[in-house]
């Protein structure tokens, strides 16, 4: 199968959609089981509560006594309403993740209340396009002070959708900022697993979207999903890594397998390291990761970290690489941004 399809179905009794690239699945959104906590992206009115100078964070208080966290303090007061977005899922035992800075989302706009100016996918090269755009959207946000980012996905969209688009998201985001005052509320709902498809895997267009009863079965999305189940990822060349989380970090190992050349760590390194942002995506992993290359000569260091750049340039989460430790390991961290697909699937998932 080559191409883009993203398949839209079911997956433990909750929807899910599944982005497939040339037969190998790229993405996977599942909607979390109840009791997982809100969506990230959702948006509540919350109310400051206990300042954590120490922890370098503040408290607050969410509906039905839930409690959120903002990694900051200033400007920020006890009993103050606060306006906050979820920003990932939390960890078992510990307050969900939020930031005051909020973002409206859709297909083609995002809407940024605090960080005003426009901006343009650099994806969009076309200075033709561009300039279009640009009186667009000056044109749709004329008399607010937010902020406006365009998308890829404007490259191939009509004007009237683009700015459509844009108009949903202003007045989203000024109903929104209007409605400070009052009781910790839901505001806005995080995106389910169906619209998350339908907002982020536009660009580039999909050559399919396969909504039938058995895409999942029928493009070997079930199969790559029980894969992931398997902390062993297979490598080209009969290498392998095993990815593991534990309580405090994500622990990779890379072995060679039973190739005894002398490329052979190199060669399985490399496959691991253009591979790993995918496979921490679909494992709905994140936090700090450390990652146990197999033995290779410390020369060849800079290529790798050469190949690890480039595969985490192109990852849509954020992530920042530390380096080499002084044994010899290699630490990243990737933003928590889903849940880990193992708390995701408790139950079994084929029918």
């Amino acid at each position: 199968m080559i191409g883009r399809v993203v398949a839209l179905g079911h997956v433990a009794g909750r929807d899910a959609a599944a982005l497939m690239v040339d037969g190998q699945l790229e993405d996977l959104a599942l909607d979390p089981p109840e009791g997982a906590g809100p969506l990230p992206g959702a948006i509540f009115r919350g109310r400051v509560g206990r300042l954590m100078k120490g922890q370098g964070g503040v408290f607050v208080d969410l509906p039905d006594g839930a409690s959120g966290f903002i990694r900051q303090v200033r400007g920020l007061a006890p009993g103050q309403p606060v306006l906050v977005q979820v920003s990932g899922h939390a960890e078992p035992g510990k307050a969900v993740p939020v930031a005051t800075r909020l973002l409206f989302k859709s297909r083609y706009a995002i809407v940024t209340p605090d960080a005003p100016g426009l901006n343009i996918a650099r994806s969009l090269r076309d200075e033709d396009r561009r300039a279009a755009l640009t009186a667009l959207a000056r044109a749709a946000m004329a008399g607010s002070d937010a902020g406006l980012i365009l998308r890829s996905a404007c490259d191939a969209a009509e004007d009237s959708d683009v700015a459509e688009d844009i108009a949903l998201m202003r007045t989203l985001a000024e109903a929104v900022l209007a409605d400070v005052a009052g009781p910790p509320e839901l505001l806005v709902d995080g995106p389910s697993a169906h619209e998350i498809a339908w907002r982020d895997w536009a660009h580039p267009a999909p050559d399919e979207v396969d909504d039938s009863a058995h895409a999942f079965d029928a493009l070997g999305i079930t199969d790559a999903i029980e894969a992931l189940l398997d902390p062993v990822v297979p490598l080209p060349g009969g290498g392998f890594a095993a990815v593991e989380p534990t309580h405090a970090l994500i622990a990779v190992d890379v072995n060679t397998g039973n190739d005894t050349s002398a490329a052979a760590g190199l060669k399985a390194n490399i496959a691991l390291a253009r591979d790993l942002p995918r496979q921490l995506r679909l494992r709905g992993l994140g936090g700090q990761v450390v990652v146990d290359f197999a033995p290779m000569p410390k020369r060849d260091r800079q290529v790798l970290e050469q190949v690890l750049t480039a595969a985490f340039k192109r990852e849509g989460a954020e992530a920042t690489l530390a380096g080499w430790t002084p044994l010899g390991n290699y630490e990243l961290t990737r933003r928590r941004d889903r849940l880990p697909l193992t708390e995701t699937l408790k139950t079994p998932f084929r029918p």
